[in-house]
């Protein structure tokens, strides 16, 4: 099948080489020359383990393309999948101007090419409010008649596991209007559900729908066991003991229960703030998505005010080394990422910050470049008065800790994602804080203030 990917971000890209790596033909189309020609040269303007290697088969095989040419993309295409960008308005509300100038296009080139041949499928990939799916039908047929499908299409793609969540999904989601667009969309889909998973075909606004309930549902785990870490610390209970009790409930599970620093990225805040935005658009307060959003922000901030309880608000003359910094492992995706907002506010008070990612300086220059990037993760230690950590590469957990000791003016560890033992710590003589867990005192604590 020939399929056209408008936008080469981190949906469109995927989708667009996951499809053709099954034997369609793609066109990656975007705007952004200085991207395309990255992607010519193969190489991926984002970073996601394996997908260099899948764009480069399938660019020799001839099966993927990238193209900034509008006409070119969309005339022999079978399906027009919509992947750009939505971002959040100042009110938490999705920006829909560019899926409405991709309609805008689309619909020039239906009215160019003309009714010739099967009418092509315009899908909606990019996350958009419920809706939006027949606001882009609507702005196509009010430019012209040539006949064509409407489909909604949500994704549901791991940053860092990206390739496998397409290749082996564990369902898929289409929202159409007619049988026709039903099957296009279980013809390009059969191949990656061969495992029996199910493709469930349904209403445009119920699909649509999907997509913020399930990254609603999963902001809300990880809100909640953070907002019972904060009680646990309170009354001197370890999150760890009454995670493991809860969560040996199936009924409960234990996927996305984990504390630590709060979600980031470009989904699930993004995603929580739009559910709400949704709500108020039709009179209807979604308090549990609005607690979400508080709950995740203000995790933050409890975490700050550990470090401020130990080394002080004024930490002039100190400084903070920082283990990770993108929102999670395996991606260089730094937006929302709780890193930032901890470095913002050392800053604020005065320390010298450091910082190290195995994958994520290069973005982390470009948006803060008054940090101090080191490329070793024992270097950005050396004289530093504490680590924090904030994301959970592997190699963080299980690291040399006389190292660690060696090189810190104190031995003294802020955790944000509860990599370690705390019995492990007070053996090594850490003054080691966590999230939702007593603290770990050594006899004498060089922390001072």
């Amino acid at each position: 099948m020939k399929l056209t990917m408008v936008g080469t971000g981190y949906v469109g890209l995927v989708t667009g080489v996951c499809f053709a790596e099954t034997g369609n033909d793609v066109v990656c189309l975007d705007t952004d020359r200085r991207k395309i020609e990255m992607l010519r040269a193969g190489k991926s303007p984002i970073y996601e383990p394996g997908l260099d290697d899948m764009i480069e088969r399938n660019v020799r095989a001839g099966r993927l393309t990238f193209s900034t040419d509008k006409e070119t993309a969309y005339d022999d295409a079978d399906a027009v999948f919509i992947c750009v960008g939505t971002p959040s308005d100042e009110d938490g509300s999705a920006d829909l101007k560019y899926v409405l100038a991709v309609a805008e296009d689309i619909a020039r080139a239906l009215e160019r090419i003309g009714a010739d041949g099967r009418p092509k499928t315009v899908v909606v990939k990019s996350t958009v409010p419920v809706g939006t799916s027949h606001k882009v039908r609507d702005l196509i047929r009010s430019r012209t008649k040539v006949p064509f499908h409407v489909a909604d299409n949500p994704e549901f793609l791991k940053e860092g596991d990206a390739i496998n969540d397409f290749m082996k999904p564990d369902r898929v989601v289409c929202g159409v209007e007619d049988e026709a667009a039903a099957n296009l969309m279980r013809e390009l889909y059969e191949p990656f559900v061969r495992q029996g998973n199910p493709i469930l075909i349904m209403d445009v606004r119920s699909a649509e729908m999907v997509k913020y309930a399930s990254n609603a549902m999963l902001a809300c785990k990880i809100s909640f066991v953070n907002e019972i870490a904060a009680l646990c610390e309170h009354y001197g209970a370890n999150i760890t003991a009454v995670r493991e009790g809860m969560c040996a409930d199936r009924r409960i599970g234990n996927q996305f229960l984990y504390p630590g620093l709060g979600y980031g990225g470009s989904c699930f805040p993004k995603d929580t703030l739009a559910v709400a935005s949704m709500g108020r658009e039709v009179g209807f307060r979604c308090l549990l998505n609005e607690a979400v959003h508080e709950v995740n922000q203000r995790q933050r901030t409890l975490f700050w005010q550990k470090i401020e309880g130990e080394l002080g608000k004024d930490l002039r003359g100190k400084t903070l080394a920082f283990w990770g910094v993108a929102f999670k492992p395996r991606t260089d995706d730094i937006r929302e990422a709780p890193s930032m907002s901890l470095m913002r506010k050392a800053i604020a008070a005065g320390a010298r910050v450091r910082a190290f990612d195995p994958v994520a300086l290069e973005n982390l220059s470009r948006e803060m470049p008054e940090v101090e990037r080191i490329e070793d993760m024992y270097d950005v230690l050396s004289g530093a008065d504490a680590l924090v950590i904030c994301t959970e590469w592997n190699q963080f957990r299980t690291p040399d800790f006389r190292e660690i000791q060696r090189r810190l003016s104190a031995p003294v560890i802020f955790d944000g994602r509860n990599l370690y033992r705390r019995q492990a710590m007070e053996e090594h003589g850490f003054l080691y804080l966590s999230v939702g867990r007593p603290p770990v005192r050594p006899a004498t604590s060089r922390a001072g203030r």
